[in-house]
């Protein structure tokens, strides 16, 4: 071979392998399926696997409702916990209602109305009135709770449903829910933060107060037919609820809860929960109630509850809201209206359609209410409508409620009723037995004591020699479903207590070379860096965030909480477990570092169970729940929400019981920005 051949390959060669970098290391932990399952998939199918069993019992405790007595028993029961876990509701304080308009129309007139749901929280809707000289009054009153429409009542659907009820002697009362229509609560945020977005930021915070976003809607349904009421065109005896998607969510509250509304028709929102988590996974905020498929209560029960009150389903083939749930709820439903002898007052229309509020959902909506609140049963016909344009719909000044003088957001409720915690608080935790209240935020956040949690499974995974160290990968099992990635730093020469090291980003994420475990480590530390349960390895592979205030596995979280549990509460099991096997291996008590908002659990874990813990660091985590509130928005702190938190605690009180083993670096507030 030519010598200017030699050099040219003996060139090649070196670009070629010196551009080869050594292998990554595979820091990874758990295999791609475990017992079938994808480990992003692992809380999904654990909490799914929880909820199973829940239905079943349903199911079975259904069968067991045969008599008037036991019906009757069931229906109160229910309904008492739905108000308790909705928070209670305010009291009934003047309405204040004021007309800002009237339009008329060929047949009927349209009058644009505000009133005060709670003092200086405003309200907006129109009223369709038939006129009186084609139907006598008094008329039913007919509330039409919006969807989640942009536009709220501006919306044609709406509109329409509204003109179709006055045309046929009946009012139609249509209004604006929370962050829709004139109602945006924070307009600084408008119209970015709006509908589903909007509902479950509200909900983070209200769950902190023991609340919901669903609390608020209700009551200023509930409210709007004190207004039809006090209407004199209104018979306050014939009161009836209809809307569709979310307003058809509103309905199903409404007509469960309130017993002035004698006949209801929802739609395109009652399935059965069983469906709903198989097929397209919890919805927003208000959708969610705490704990209800814990103690059972499923969209069925909103058709049961005031059983025989005439109901109307109105389903979509085509709906996201699986049709195969409508049938079962439609079918548990018909079973006990027929038990009672009240079969016909129960029905369904099936539209071939998607998700809609269309022409025939609307006239057969008009139709049932004319049945049985007119006592008048023949076909409705849906003639052309003239709308009212966006600009002609507004009732409040500038076409935003907020802007009027003194006008209170639901942020401002909130904010309002977190003042009063906070000083109930400070008494509480002044002259109450510490240890005593710990017990209680124990039960509240589903913490069980150590002596309690079962010894976990360990498996290992495979091994990486470092320089001066092994990692050993393992995996921890605390219960059946859940595996929890781990590694353990191991130093030739150990010396120190054994560090537990937890990171929002998973355990890898200060686990390089040079990195924050590695200096540990070669000071003679062993290290555990694990994924708690969603983090990590097991993180949901949700493409999407519903708003700021959530992180991806929003659906997961909110799975947990219609189960009555918290991540807190699971995170802190998981931190006990691997602390309690990590002082085991290693003998002794452990330091416990965290990084990120897995900072919750972890001063839970620590503060429940100090004597598992030398010392507590927690970086970069909320520094108090407080914060959530007053600050509207937060980020990221749907997962460390704990039901009705604030009435009891808040993280400082925690903190304050850990005294000198705790040190909490760079504390963030509700926004994730330094403190």
């Amino acid at each position: 071979m030519k010598r200017s051949h030699w050099i040219a390959l003996i060139m090649f060669l070196g670009l070629t392998f010196g551009s080869i970098a050594p292998a990554e290391e595979d820091l990874s932990v758990l295999p791609e399926n475990i017992d079938g399952v994808s480990p992003s998939d692992m809380m999904k199918q654990y909490l799914l696997g929880l909820a199973d069993n829940q239905f079943e019992h349903w199911k079975q405790q259904y069968e067991q409702r045969t008599t008037p007595e036991q019906i009757n028993e069931y229906q109160n029961r229910l309904r008492e916990k739905f108000k308790q876990v909705l928070g209670g509701f305010p009291e009934r304080t003047p309405l204040n209602p004021k007309i800002t308009g009237i339009i008329s129309r060929n047949g009927y007139t349209v009058e644009k109305v505000i009133f005060e749901s709670q003092p200086k929280h405003y309200v907006t809707g129109i009223l369709f009135l038939p006129d009186a000289s084609k139907h006598k009054p008094p008329y039913p009153g007919v509330l039409v709770p919006c969807g989640h429409s942009s536009n709220g009542k501006a919306s044609n659907a709406y509109q329409t449903m509204g003109a179709l009820l006055a045309l046929n002697g009946m009012v139609g009362f249509v209004f604006d829910p929370i962050d829709q229509g004139e109602r945006g609560q924070l307009l600084s945020q408008w119209p970015k933060l709006i509908g589903t977005r909007a509902h479950t930021m509200l909900g983070v915070g209200s769950i902190l107060l023991g609340r919901n976003t669903a609390r608020f809607e209700i009551w200023d349904g509930m409210r709007a037919i004190d207004y039809l009421q006090s209407r004199p065109e209104v018979d306050p005896e014939r009161i009836g609820c209809t809307g569709n998607s979310g307003g058809g969510t509103q309905t199903s509250y409404l007509m469960s809860l309130d017993d002035r509304i004698i006949a209801a028709a929802p739609s395109c929102y009652i399935t059965s929960l069983e469906r709903l988590l198989n097929t397209i996974g919890p919805q927003d905020a208000e959708q969610n109630i705490f704990g209800q498929i814990a103690f059972g209560m499923d969209h069925a029960d909103y058709l049961m509850m005031r059983a025989p009150t005439s109901i109307l389903i109105c389903a979509a083939t085509k709906d996201f809201f699986d049709i195969n749930g409508v049938w079962s709820s439609f079918r548990y439903a018909k079973r006990l209206y027929s038990r009672m002898g009240f079969a016909e007052r129960i029905g369904l229309l099936e539209n071939d359609a998607t998700h809609n509020y269309n022409q025939l959902q609307r006239e057969s909506v008009v139709r049932w209410m004319a049945r049985w609140l007119l006592k008048k049963d023949e076909p409705i016909t849906e003639p052309e409508i003239t709308l009212l344009s966006e600009e002609e719909i507004k009732c409040a000044p500038g076409g935003q409620v907020m802007l009027m003088d003194g006008a209170r957001s639901t942020y401002d409720l909130n904010r309002d009723y977190e003042r009063e915690l906070a000083q109930h608080r400070k008494k509480l935790w002044a002259t109450k037995d510490h240890s005593e209240l710990l017990e209680e935020v124990r039960r509240m956040a589903g913490i069980r004591k150590l002596s309690d949690l079962p010894k976990p499974e360990v498996v290992s995974a495979g091994m990486i020699q470092r320089d001066g160290y092994q990692i050993k990968k393992v995996i921890i099992k605390p219960e059946a479903g859940i595996a929890l990635p781990a590694l353990m730093f191991v130093p030739e020469t150990n010396v120190g207590r054994p560090v537990l090291y937890l990171h929002e980003k998973g355990k890898d994420a200060d686990a390089s070379s040079d990195g924050p475990i590695e200096k540990l480590v070669k000071s003679g530390r062993c290290v555990l860096a694990v994924d708690l349960r969603g983090t990590g390895e097991t993180k949901s592979n949700e493409k999407r965030a519903i708003c700021e205030a959530t992180g991806v596995d929003w659906k997961d979280v909110f799975m947990a909480y219609l189960l009555g549990r918290s991540y807190v509460g699971m995170r802190a099991e998981d931190i006990l477990v691997c602390a309690r096997f990590l002082s085991q291996e290693k003998d002794g008590p452990v330091d416990l570092i965290s990084t990120g908002n897995v900072g919750v659990p972890a001063l839970h874990a620590a503060a429940l169970e100090p004597a598992c813990f030398n010392s507590i660091k927690i970086e970069g985590s909320l520094f108090s729940w407080s914060s959530v509130v007053e600050s509207g928005c937060s980020f990221n702190q749907q997962i460390n929400a704990i039901q009705g938190a604030l009435i009891l605690y808040d993280l400082p009180n925690l903190a304050e019981t850990l005294g000198n083993k705790l040190t909490i670096k760079e504390p963030l507030d509700a926004l994730g920005k330094p403190s």
